[in-house]
């Protein structure tokens, strides 16, 4: 197997062996937020090739969008920032701040190394502004899903 499809797989595969420590109940708490900022990197990243911000060369997920990096660290990043922060919105605005500067210039000049991703027509710090921009989006998506399962419950 060659050194991308490798590289693609422990993305993939490597941040999901973290989710059993997670619990069940944070799970499955915040999967609408995970599965709602991947719906919306999956659009974006459809937008974006069409555009030429950047070009994917993942061996997994050839084409449009890179699902390796969508399901795997983003998707269960998305999942531990809320178990770790969600409720403190500057611990988890800080947290995200690190962890976006983090994807967005070392983890992203990797992946333009081992030549799976690499940025065209948008630079690393456009990048994450847009992440930084998305993780507030995603905190008031996560405040009205827990607003409406506690009137839903209430209900009950």
């Amino acid at each position: 197997m060659d050194k991308k499809k490798t590289f693609g797989l422990a993305m993939l595969i490597v941040p999901w062996l973290t989710v059993p420590f997670m619990g069940k109940k944070s799970f499955f708490r915040f999967l609408p937020v995970a599965s709602f900022v991947n719906l919306f990197l999956s659009v974006l990243g459809v937008i974006a090739n069409k555009k030429k911000w950047w070009v994917n060369k993942s061996p997994l997920s050839p084409g449009f969008v890179d699902f390796t990096y969508i399901l795997g660290p983003f998707f269960v990043a998305t999942l531990w920032v809320f178990k770790l922060t969600y409720g403190n919105f500057l611990k988890y605005l800080i947290t995200n701040m690190v962890i976006d500067a983090i994807n967005a210039y070392p983890f992203a000049q990797i992946w333009e190394k081992v030549g799976v991703f690499k940025f065209k027509k948008m630079n690393h710090t456009i990048w994450y502004f847009i992440c930084v921009s998305l993780a507030i989006i995603i905190y008031g998506y996560q405040y009205l899903v827990e607003k409406s399962f506690n009137k839903i419950k209430d209900e009950v």
